[in-house]
């Protein structure tokens, strides 16, 4: 028989069976489709060996007019500013005590100091920062005490307990019975704003939901959201703030030793919002947005009220006849959700539409057009833009946006969202991959409190894949060579580099594998037999050695009874074919010769060894008939 080519639909389907899917793919891992061709996605490395404390939900970056190049990265209990892989504490103090306001004690052969502060307003795992401390009298020495810690259990409002560390090494330091001192009377607290949860927590019963939300008896629910952070440049300084919270701004001329402050401390600050949603900086009017915020003049949060300040101004955020400051109010939804620009318009996403702003100059400057309604939107972070198309996550599809709000087909909806953890919204997040033209989707599988999928979109080829990974937030190379990834390691890393896994410092392999549908010969009217395969791969890329993978050919005796070695997840390993056949194909490998017999096959290539890049054309099989039985 003559060889029999196979070329198989790009991308992964699995909307239908394995056997529909003919001839096509079905499932993959760290895969990606480039030319309607599937090869290993590139690998990623840790930026630096500096690691930062929390979850990172946020990265943005922009570069000063001094050529320096900054990335904010907010977590639920920091928020940094990354600079030659270094990362710099600019979170934002709520308060200061005055000296001697607090004060401590030791018990003899603890490590555990109680702090007396009334009324601190602190929260478990807040951080503060004491200065002007004396020594206890022991080994409870000052340099231990003037240090930042943060809180470890909460006694009431006006004490907590903090643990007491060498200020060199972090290492606990237990008292000795000479510490009964309590710091002296020049002792000053500095309390950084307080710190959010690093994933959702579902509450029900007694406390859970609003008061009176339900009758009397009857449980309710509720959930603590997760710290998320909304950022934007201003010039060449940062405005941001975490959702639900207050708008900071960090001046770049004050350096990294200075922490960001309250933009409402501003000199001339007038009427600024002191809660918000989200912000956002237009990118040509320079005007800051607050979505979702407080209504002028009162501390009544509005979750769609938008504000904005007077255009270049970030401290002048009263109306007037002389300026360009103002409001208006969303009316589709119950609370604004996202915000990103987009060509010569701002989108906002509330809870079930669309909206676009665009500027119309004095007196009403902004205005607001429905553009899509009965629409959802995962999270805060579900929209990425590329190529002038805005594409978004919604809570049971994908939509994107090119001036015309449409769902999005896709080839995996069901596999996505019959597998997703709905308690989790909030960790969604997604990212462009410009130079391989994918907008990517992070999110938690079904049971998973931390993100372990992704799903990618290819615009170009308008293809999907999916796989699995732990990432919590995304930012394309732009200013960059490469994408940035922040871990659940608590660092960065790049992506798109090399072959390997390098989060942690030591290279591991990336195991990456792509499997067919089923293919058969007479739509499976008869068997056939494989006695030869041609792969046609190739290796570019790959730092190994003898760079090489593994193509294995599963027969099923009919579809659906499950492939004889090993077993499928779709049947059990019965069945009269022969066994599983299992070839490595290394760089110069010309042909395999194999002996496999079935009604249907599925072709899968996987890689498991460090310093392997790969691509899949087209392979040839020597396959004949063989039988109807």
């Amino acid at each position: 028989m003559p060889l029999k080519k196979m070329v198989f639909k790009p991308g992964v389907n699995r909307e239908v069976s394995r056997y529909t899917s003919e001839p096509g793919w079905y499932e993959c891992d760290k895969v990606r489709f480039r030319g309607g061709y599937p090869e290993k996605i590139g690998g990623w490395q840790r930026i630096s060996s500096s690691t930062f404390l929390g979850v990172c939900r946020s990265l943005s970056s922009w570069v000063t007019l001094g050529s320096i190049q900054y990335i904010g990265v907010g977590t639920h209990l920091k928020f940094y500013l990354e600079e030659g892989a270094a990362y710099n504490d600019i979170t934002p103090l709520r308060a200061t005590t005055s000296a001697g306001d607090v004060t401590f004690a030791a018990t003899n052969g603890s490590s555990t100091l109680t702090v007396t502060d009334s009324s601190h307003g602190a929260v478990k795992d807040d951080f503060v920062t004491f200065t002007g401390a004396a020594s206890l009298g022991g080994t409870i020495t000052a340099e231990v005490l003037n240090q930042e810690y943060q809180v470890a259990e909460l006694v009431n409002a006006n004490s907590y307990k903090i643990t007491a560390k060498n200020p060199s090494t972090g290492v606990a330091v237990a008292a000795n019975a000479s510490d009964s001192g309590n710091g002296g009377s020049s002792v000053v607290g500095k309390y950084q704003i307080t710190t959010g949860q690093a994933y959702e927590v579902p509450a029900v019963g007694w406390g859970a939901g609003t008061w009176g939300g339900g009758t009397w008896g009857t449980g309710l629910s509720s959930t603590e959201n997760i710290r998320l952070w909304s950022q934007a440049q201003f010039g060449e300084d940062l405005v941001f703030g975490p959702r639900d919270g207050p708008v900071y701004y960090w001046d770049a001329t004050n350096g990294l030793s200075t922490r960001a402050v309250a933009l409402t401390s501003l000199s001339g600050a007038s009427d600024v919002p002191t809660t918000q949603r989200l912000v956002f900086v237009s990118d040509v009017s320079r005007f800051v947005f607050c979505m979702g915020t407080n209504v002028l003049g009162s501390g009544t949060t509005d979750p769609m009220l938008i504000r904005w300040s007077d255009q270049e101004s970030v401290t002048n955020w009263t109306p007037a006849a002389t300026n360009q400051a103002g409001d208006l109010r969303l009316s589709k939804g119950t609370e604004i959700i996202s915000a990103r620009q987009s060509r010569e318009e701002i989108l906002v996403w509330t809870d079930s539409s669309l909206y676009s702003l665009q500027y119309q100059g004095p007196p009403a400057v902004w205005g607001a057009n429905l553009v899509g309604d009965n629409v959802s939107i995962a999270s805060q972070n579900a929209v990425a833009h590329s190529n002038g198309v805005s594409f978004w996550m919604g809570k049971d599809k994908f939509y994107m946006y090119d001036g015309r709000t449409q769902p999005l087909p896709c080839t995996v909806r069901r596999y996505v969202f019959d597998d997703f953890n709905t308690l989790q919204y909030d960790q969604v997040f997604a990212g462009t991959n410009e130079a391989f033209h994918e907008v990517w989707w992070f999110y938690c599988s079904d049971g998973s409190t931390t993100i372990d999928r992704y799903v990618v979109y290819n615009y170009l080829d308008k293809t999907w894949y999916y796989g699995t990974m732990a990432r919590t937030a995304w930012m394309d190379s732009g200013l960059r060579d490469s994408p940035l990834a922040a871990t659940y390691t608590y660092n960065l890393v790049d992506h798109e580099v090399g072959a390997d896994d390098k989060e942690t410092g030591t290279t591991t392999a990336i195991t990456a594998s792509i499997t067919s549908g089923q293919f058969d010969i007479d739509d499976g009217h008869r068997f056939a037999l494989i006695s030869r395969v041609m792969p046609d791969m190739v290796f570019e890329g790959s730092t190994a050695t003898s760079p090489a993978a593994t193509i294995s050919l599963l027969p099923l005796a009919n579809s659906g009874s499950g492939y004889n070695d090993p077993t499928s997840e779709s049947g059990n390993s019965s069945g009269a074919v022969t066994r599983t056949a299992t070839s490595p194909v290394e760089q110069y490998t010309g042909q395999i010769h194999t002996r496999v017999r079935g009604r249907q096959m599925s072709l899968k290539v996987e890689s498991t060894a460090e310093g392997v890049r790969w691509q899949l054309g087209s392979p040839r099989f020597d396959m004949r008939v063989d039988g109807r039985r």
